[in-house]
């Protein structure tokens, strides 16, 4: 799923009188940001016109990134919500697309170096440690196609990957999954761009092959137990069917 600009109104996913959760497509951004100043559509506003109030963010998704994007109806809730996804007790689950066949499972240690945005992040320090970062990943499907799209191959392998990130750091699953050298297809900054220019051509995919599929909490005011899951992206299954 990608954003179109006709579009006004994003998937209600849940809702209840303290949280809403939406289905964000691919290609829109969930706030204002001068990394994009061309942008003119915003989940945060659209969200808050089809209901009428004001919602609060309380994580993010990148921009390429689609899937579950939750909000909160008051400060106090998301205050509460925060506390909850920074003590990481909030599950988060991802699917994607990655280049090359993955083991069946597997477990990624490797910290990361803050990412930093020459327009929003000019103040910051260059100089601080990496972070401790860690994933983990399931196989689920892997398919190898007869198209030669690297010279050092007459066939395409691509896996994809159930993913549940023990930390959050910006852009993790991308570059975790640069880093053991089966990068998320579609990913214009970390990826591999013959294998992007196969899928835009081959499978009329113009998007980063990661979504956010599951989020799973104990409800910040009642106490019960959240559990919010959508089905795969269509694109996804095209290369496995």
């Amino acid at each position: 799923m990608s954003f179109t600009a006709e579009q006004d109104s994003l998937p209600l996913l849940y809702q209840d009188e303290w949280l809403v959760a939406v289905n964000k497509p691919a290609g829109l951004l969930v706030h204002r940001s001068r990394i994009a100043a061309e942008a003119r559509q915003f989940a945060l506003q659209m969200v808050r016109d089809q209901l009428g109030r004001h919602v609060y963010p309380v994580h993010r998704l990148d921009r390429p990134t689609s899937g579950i994007l939750l909000f909160t109806l008051d400060k106090q809730t998301a205050q509460a919500m925060g506390e909850l996804f920074a003590e990481r007790l909030v599950s988060k689950m991802y699917h994607a697309v990655v280049r090359g066949f993955v083991e069946q499972h597997g477990h990624i240690n490797y910290p990361l170096k803050e990412e930093l945005d020459a327009v929003t992040d000019k103040q910051a320090r260059t100089d601080k440690a990496a972070q401790s970062a860690e994933t983990d990943f399931l196989t689920l499907q892997q398919v190898e196609l007869p198209y030669a799209v690297s010279k050092k191959h007459q066939t395409s392998r691509y896996s994809l990957l159930q993913l549940s990130p023990k930390t959050g750091r910006k852009h993790q699953l991308r570059r975790h999954l640069a880093h053991i050298r089966h990068p998320i297809v579609g990913d214009t900054t970390h990826g591999d761009g013959r294998q992007n220019r196969f899928f835009r051509e081959h499978f009329n995919c113009h998007r980063l092959m990661l979504a956010a599929t599951g989020l799973d909490f104990n409800h910040p005011v009642s106490g019960e137990r959240v559990n919010i899951n959508i089905p795969l992206p269509e694109e996804f299954q095209r290369p496995f069917s």
